[in-house]
């Protein structure tokens, strides 16, 4: 088979490559100039383990790019292209997804198989796509919505692993859109219609951002009683046979920031009550640590201008490891310490520095990030920091503060050195300074 796919981001590459690597033809288009030129050299725009290996073998040979498809070529065409939210409105923008329907119908026979893989509000498929195809293909119109679930890191082996989820406009549509997703996954789950599939994407990701919610306000309301919240949530999950406590943390991304608005906009006429709210929760967090951080070093220093804090981490997340900085806490952190006045220093083994520098912040190497810095904020989990020896980084450097989000330092080692250790909702009282010997010590 013969496969189209109309948008290159995260969602498109990643399935560009896991089709390619079945051995299907693959022609990928998309509206960007230099995703097409960077692809076509057999590089990747994105960073997704095993994607520019692919595409630098099937580049041309299996796989080609173009500004739009072929005319009259493939046999499958799936629109996987960005349904962003806007910001201040919150409300989806599907006008990228009315414009590649346009396209495929435009450039693809009649009873070619369409399938949506954007997230979209439910019931889009039907009200947005499907007419677009009709107006130029009238009644011979296959369609179906199979929604992309995969974890950034581990795309590849999740396209192929993962139950993809399948419903159709008609039983002729299901039925193609089971053969096509056979050829890729193990299993595939058939749903009733288009709309239900929709929803079950919606469902996964608004159901982990609110599972991860629930960590931060344990973590919120143990910050105010002095206690633990990792040693609440290790003893509240020993033995216990209902669902597992998150632990707090982060939560961003380009599907976790944006899609609890997409089911708050399929909501209708009914006000959800979790949804939004633990979506305010998490968009919370990261201006909570950054307000804790400016406080804890004003307590220390007593003044913040001038101050130079440390961040490392500025991708949405450390583990699996990626570069995407859709939804990244750095961002709602950064106003609040431009007005204490603080300088900003950075580092991520994943991001450039120049991004960093878009976001406000000045790279700076792991070490001098350690030796240069009035405090250090850790934000994201990636394996290097997880393998940080605390007292060999800091040498004679002691920062005021190292404020560990993700709890995975030497905290032992950090106090030792009469530093304050704090993380998520834990803020253990301040170290004494360690002793310094008197020069009659020291020459005795």
């Amino acid at each position: 088979m013969t496969i189209g796919v109309v948008g290159l981001g995260y969602v498109g590459l990643t399935l560009t490559a896991a089709l390619a690597d079945k051995g299907f033809i693959v022609h990928g288009a998309d509206v960007s100039p230099t995703v097409i030129d960077t692809l076509s050299q057999g590089r990747s725009h994105i960073f997704e383990p095993g994607v520019e290996e692919i595409f630098a073998a099937r580049v041309g040979n299996g796989v080609h790019v173009a500004a739009e498809l072929p005319r009259d070529t493939v046999d499958v065409a799936v629109i996987s292209v960005s349904t962003p939210v806007d910001e201040s409105t919150r409300r989806p923008n599907l006008a990228n997804l009315a414009s590649a329907a346009r396209s495929v119908a435009a450039t693809c026979r009649p009873g070619t198989l369409v399938v949506v893989r954007s997230t979209v509000p439910v019931g889009t498929s039907r009200k947005v796509v499907l007419p677009e195809l009709r107006a130029a293909w009238g009644d011979d119109v296959k369609l179906v919505m199979a929604p992309e679930r995969t974890i950034q890191g581990q795309a590849l082996r999740e396209l192929v692993e993962l139950p993809q989820v399948v419903g159709g406009l008609d039983e002729a549509s299901l039925r193609a859109g089971v053969e096509f997703f056979s050829g890729l996954a193990q299993t595939v789950v058939e749903v009733s219609d288009l709309e239900t599939a929709e929803m079950v994407k919606l469902s996964n990701n608004c159901h982990t951002d609110l599972i991860y919610s629930f960590g931060n306000e344990i973590a919120l309301i143990a910050e105010q009683h002095g206690l633990d919240p990792l040693e609440v949530l290790r003893a509240a999950n020993v033995g216990y046979p209902r669902p597992d406590l998150a632990k707090p943390g982060y939560v961003g991304g380009g599907c976790l920031s944006k899609d609890p608005y997409i089911m708050l906009d399929s909501a209708g006429d009914y006000e959800p009550y979790l949804v939004g709210q633990a979506r305010a929760l998490n968009e919370f967090l990261p201006k909570h640590v950054a307000d804790t951080v400016v406080r804890l070093l004003a307590e220390a220093r007593g003044e913040t201008r001038g101050l130079r804090l440390a961040v490392l981490g500025w991708a949405y997340k450390g583990w699996p490891p990626t570069d995407d900085m859709r939804g990244t806490p750095i961002a709602d952190m950064m106003p609040i310490f431009s007005a204490a006045g603080i300088t900003v220093t950075g580092h991520d083994p994943m991001v450039t520095e120049d991004v960093i520098r878009q976001y406000g912040g000045d790279p700076v190497s792991l070490d001098k990030a350690f030796t240069d810095a009035d405090a250090i904020l850790v934000i994201n989990d990636h394996p290097d920091y997880r393998s940080i020896e605390v007292t060999e980084l800091l040498g004679d450097s002691r920062p005021a503060l190292i404020f560990d989000s993700w709890r995975i330092l030497d905290s032992a080692a950090v106090e030792a050195l009469g530093i304050r250790y704090a993380g998520l909702g834990y803020l253990p009282s301040a170290p004494a300074a360690p002793a310094v010997p008197s020069v009659s010590a020291v020459s005795a």
